[in-house]
């Protein structure tokens, strides 16, 4: 690494972040752990734009790291909906869990010991111990791995161990000397403000990047051939045959048969309308019994490495001996609120949707 970029780095971005960094997020401004643990795990692989709404509603039914801990997981994953990645969910009612009962509801002070909890990475350790107490130890997500391959125009294989663990090197070598908290604090958000609103990966803005002069890849007009990544994991496509059985309760409400999905898997651990891989199977089991059926229009669904296309059949049952059905239970569309459900599922039985299309 060039002296030039080790002593430019981090004061040039220091002084970047509080001019023209992000301010103003709700988790921006406080060394409350509890609050910069949650987004930090809320903005892992999701948007700022969708976190803005999730934060505010998950803080307001969950003030502290207790209340959290003391939450149903049902409950938990209700207000995760939506979000995607529901294995950060489970984690983060683990670790809050971990944090009253180990920890005596304090969050360890330094980046080693938060990396012990669960759910919690070397980066989501880093940022926490950096924005609470001013550790200084680098972040390394993404973002920050793309900005560093372009800015010293490093052409290892990002897929490879061996090439993740020299940028870690290369992020604390960048480090700045002897911060003070409040600058510790700036360096770390600077980072994660260049990679995601300058160095992003389609076309960087170079002209607003405050290492333009020392970027190599810049310099050297290869700024696209950074970071470099052979491995691709290849995109799945599945059809997946959702059987939408409802009935009216015996007190008059609409009520919908919900599964719960395997604890591995996509939607893990959430409720959800009955899976079937092909329509014959699920009309296999659906023609068993009177009622009419409803197709639904496909729904596209993108997750990190496959695409689905979810194919809803509705069936309203007049009766039905539940032990036909797979193991599950009768829920009102009324108190699906409380439930971890998909995002598509949840949009498909939105409450007000009449019984058939057209009534």
């Amino acid at each position: 690494m060039k002296a030039e970029i080790r002593r430019h780095f981090a004061p040039a971005l220091i002084a970047w972040q509080r001019q023209h960094g992000r301010h103003g997020l709700p988790w921006q401004g406080t060394r409350d752990p509890y609050r910069v643990w949650l987004s930090e795990i809320m903005l892992q692989q999701t948007q700022v734009s969708t976190v803005l709404d999730y934060y505010p509603r998950f803080l307001a039914r969950f003030p502290d790291v207790q209340t959290l801990a003391a939450a149903q997981p049902d409950e938990v994953m209700a207000l995760w909906s939506g979000l995607g990645y529901y294995s950060r969910a489970r984690n983060l009612h683990r670790c809050a869990q971990e944090v009253v009962s180990v920890h005596g509801g304090e969050f360890p002070r330094d980046a080693q010991t938060l990396e012990t909890l669960p759910g919690i990475g070397a980066s989501t350790a880093a940022a926490i111990a950096a924005f609470c107490h001013g550790e200084r130890v680098s972040i390394l997500d993404g973002n920050v791995r793309r900005v560093l391959a372009r800015l010293l125009a490093f052409g290892g294989d990002q897929a490879l161990p061996k090439v993740h663990r020299e940028m870690w090197d290369m992020a604390q070598a960048l480090l700045p000397e002897s911060p003070a908290h409040d600058d510790m604090a700036a360096y770390t958000q600077g980072l994660m403000d260049l990679g995601a609103t300058v160095c992003v990966r389609g076309q960087p803005r170079c002209v607003a990047c405050p290492m333009q002069s020392v970027c190599e890849a810049h310099c050297t007009g290869r700024t696209t051939d950074f970071p470099v990544k052979t491995k691709r994991v290849a995109r799945r496509f599945e059809r997946w045959w959702l059987w939408w059985a409802e009935r009216e309760s015996p007190h008059g409400e609409r009520e919908v048969w919900l599964v719960r999905r395997p604890e591995r898997g996509i939607w893990a651990g959430l409720y959800c309308l009955p899976v079937f891989d092909s329509e014959e199977a699920l009309l296999a089991t659906a023609n068993t019994e009177p009622g009419t059926l409803e197709f639904f229009p496909a729904m596209p669904h993108a997750l990190t490495h496959r695409e689905l296309l979810l194919h809803a059949v509705r069936q309203v049952l007049p009766a039905w001996d539940e032990a036909a059905l797979p193991a599950g239970q009768w829920v009102a569309i009324s108190a699906m609120g409380g439930l971890g459900l998909p995002a598509p599922v949840r949009q498909l039985l939105q409450p007000q949707a009449p019984l058939f299309a057209g009534q």
